[in-house]
């Protein structure tokens, strides 16, 4: 929930200035006749330190090393290493960890050391007000694309890839550039913004037009319409800044914010579920954007991964109704009660973030039931998601397929149903 580490030079670099933190010296010269301390405080930052003991002083040493100590703090921390080798020597370590983190010439930098040293820091010294674990997928892909992004030139912004998805009868596509693609994942986030009375990044766009619209689709196309010239690198900082206030935000906000609803223009969703929603959107498109510069990047850990399939398994009865309204699917064989077990297909995603769902096929309404299962679908869990954010056609998905032909075909394209731009 902190702000990005990158964008400076390591520490002892030339870039240091008052604000840095204190240095580390290298090894004593040969001749000289003291010992130089273990660290030296910068004189800017002296201030009264208070007396800690040991066991704090040494929880401090990863928040120190970023940076992230009040002032008292931090003069505590540094008079404790003038006296205190082990720790000193702990201090040494953490400082060279934080050093590769404003590596800036290095894009091959593993994306997770920042998520690491800062998980190792929250684990000595626990975050006083923490992220909600329904907010943590988003936080945590948002984090990850930001870290893609950090190391990207002028010319990498400007990478032509396209944005593919279903249209509910077919895979279609549009082109943009990275920059674009920032633009879009911020006009979108914007709903999210404005539910929770932040600013929406398209209000000034609507000064002498309509007010922003809720559909994703109509709020991307005004925000690349809007754009004077090609959207550039200077998009990440006001994107990267919204996705730490909405993380700072329902931090704050408690328990009650996460079934705040979050309109979508043609449906809506309860706030858990919208960042939800986003964090599976960011890390969709962050794979494209590294596919398009030709750079890996891994699916989500699994237990965010499960929850995306899980909200992804909870949209289906609704998807494949609007499907069977529009003539899409095949019509209901046997209706029931809300709240009735019916008629269902039996959705198994393998692997990492996997699990078993039961799909009710006839009333979206139904509870799926084992015992009325009449189809089974086997497919990886990265598949399925590819499947509804419409990168796989419905017809070229790799699944075992068991069962009723007709309800086989109508769940696969209504999860494709699910994707859009």
């Amino acid at each position: 929930m902190t702000g990005p580490l990158g964008g400076g030079r390591g520490p002892g670099g030339p870039d240091d200035g008052p604000g840095a933190a204190p240095r580390i010296p290298g090894p004593r010269a040969a001749g000289d006749d003291l010992d130089p301390p273990a660290v030296l405080p910068d004189p800017v930052s002296r201030v009264s330190a208070p007396r800690l003991p040991h066991g704090v002083l040494k929880s401090l040493l990863g928040a120190w090393a970023l940076a992230a100590c009040s002032a008292e703090e931090t003069a505590a921390v540094e008079e404790h290493l003038t006296e205190c080798a082990p720790c000193a020597d702990e201090a040494v370590r953490l400082r060279d960890a934080v050093g590769l983190l404003h590596n800036d010439g290095e894009l091959d930098l593993d994306p997770l050391l920042r998520s690491r040293v800062l998980e190792n820091c929250l684990g000595r010294r626990p975050a006083r007000i923490p992220v909600p674990a329904w907010a943590s997928p988003y936080d945590a892909e948002t984090a990850r694309l930001d870290a893609l992004l950090r190391d990207f030139g002028d010319a990498d912004w400007h990478t032509p890839l396209r944005l593919r998805w279903f249209d509910g009868r077919e895979q279609v596509s549009r082109r943009t550039t990275v920059a674009g693609v920032i633009g879009h994942l911020m006009s979108v986030d914007g709903l999210v913004a404005s539910a929770l009375g932040l600013d929406d990044p398209l209000t000034p766009l609507a000064a002498d037009a309509a007010p922003p619209p809720y559909s994703p689709a109509e709020r991307t196309e005004r925000f690349w319409r809007s754009a004077r010239s090609p959207v550039t690198r200077t998009i990440r900082a006001p994107w990267r800044d919204q996705a730490h206030t909405l993380v700072r935000t329902v931090s704050f906000a408690g328990r009650g914010v996460a079934e705040l609803s979050v309109p979508y223009g043609d449906f809506a969703l309860p706030l858990r579920d919208a960042l939800l929603d986003r964090a599976f959107e960011c890390w969709v498109h962050a794979d494209d954007i590294a596919h398009a510069v030709d750079y890996p990047y891994d699916p989500p850990s699994g237990p965010h991964l499960h929850h995306m399939i899980e909200l992804a398994a909870r949209q289906l009865p609704a998807a494949l109704a609007a499907r069977r309204r529009a003539g899409l699917a095949g019509p209901a064989r046997h209706l029931v009660t809300a709240g009735s077990p019916g008629r269902s297909l039996h959705l198994e995603v393998e692997g990492a973030g996997g699990g078993h769902w039961h799909i009710p096929l006839d009333s979206p309404a139904a509870i799926g039931d084992p015992d009325q299962s009449v189809a089974q679908i086997a497919l990886d869990a990265v598949e399925f998601c590819q499947l509804v954010a419409g990168h796989v056609p419905p017809a070229e998905a790799a699944v075992g397929q068991d069962g009723d032909r007709e309800a086989i075909q109508d769940v696969l394209f209504a999860a494709a149903s699910l994707s859009r731009l």
